[in-house]
């Protein structure tokens, strides 16, 4: 089964590190988050990927075209014209990358994978968050629901502690950012059928969170699994260096190929 991951936005709310390279391509740990993202999928058995990239998508093909040479030992006879590389670190995937244009929309970015997903079932989700989403158990429950898409839906952490205040002011409880307010919001780790090509109607400008998902909900051909453990999206400086704390700590909830 491909996995799909959308990797062509600007990253805005990120400009301190996307001005120079695209967002998937931030590194938590000396990895682009994308590696991480990959990390994850192929932990499950998931090594065939496509890419749908934009804003400088030359780097994320130099990233896969070099990745050899990025992780392994090599030696480089200049006399003679050659590279020997030593002690191979690569991965068993199988990458495709798509350019889908700078300005083009989530959904119309999927639109233009269509002929290289094929008529069957496939996997999408953001390059910029990361979960221990168990993908078997996923896919089990997207089976079971007959449905066309299911997201992951979670419950983000909130961004301020809060205080449980008796009548007297005494303070009873503090938790230091918990869950969100019992709101779900969409994670990202799709799993969807070649039924959802019938919902992106807008070509270049379809948004995939709009009309495709909210027609596909009218039509009882959503659902949502609901994922209670860890996930972050790396929206702003302020997650990036987040994620990157947790990794130096070895503390990586979603680096579940580390605990084997």
């Amino acid at each position: 089964m491909k996995v799909v991951i959308l990797a062509g936005g600007l990253g805005t709310r990120l400009s301190e590190e996307t001005t120079l390279i695209p967002k998937p391509m931030v590194e938590i740990g000396g990895h682009p988050i994308l590696w991480h993202i990959m990390k994850i999928y192929s932990y499950w058995g998931f090594n065939e990927f496509v890419i749908l990239t934009g804003y400088k998508s030359h780097i994320i093909k130099e990233y896969f075209i070099n990745f050899y040479t990025r992780y392994s030992d090599i030696t480089v006879d200049m006399a003679n014209n050659s590279v020997d590389i030593h002690n191979i670190r690569s991965e068993p995937w199988k990458v495709t990358m798509l350019y889908t244009g700078q300005d083009t929309m989530t959904g119309g970015r999927l639109l233009k994978a269509k002929n290289f997903i094929g008529n069957e079932r496939f996997m999408l989700t953001y390059g910029d968050g990361v979960s221990d989403i168990n993908i078997p158990v996923l896919l089990d429950f997207h089976a079971k629901t007959g449905k066309a898409v299911t997201l992951t839906s979670v419950q983000p952490t909130g961004k301020y502690g809060v205080l449980k205040i008796e009548d007297d002011n005494s303070v009873s409880s503090f938790l230091e950012k918990p869950a969100g307010d019992g709101a779900w919001i969409s994670g990202g780790f799709f799993v969807m059928e070649p039924k959802i090509f019938n919902y992106i109607t807008k070509g270049d400008v379809s948004i995939l969170e709009r009309e495709p998902l909210q027609e596909l909900a009218a039509d009882k051909e959503l659902a949502a699994f609901k994922h209670k453990s860890f996930w972050k999206s790396m929206d702003t400086l302020k997650d990036k260096n987040e994620l990157t704390d947790m990794w130096i700590r070895g503390k990586a909830p979603w680096a579940l190929w580390l605990k084997q």
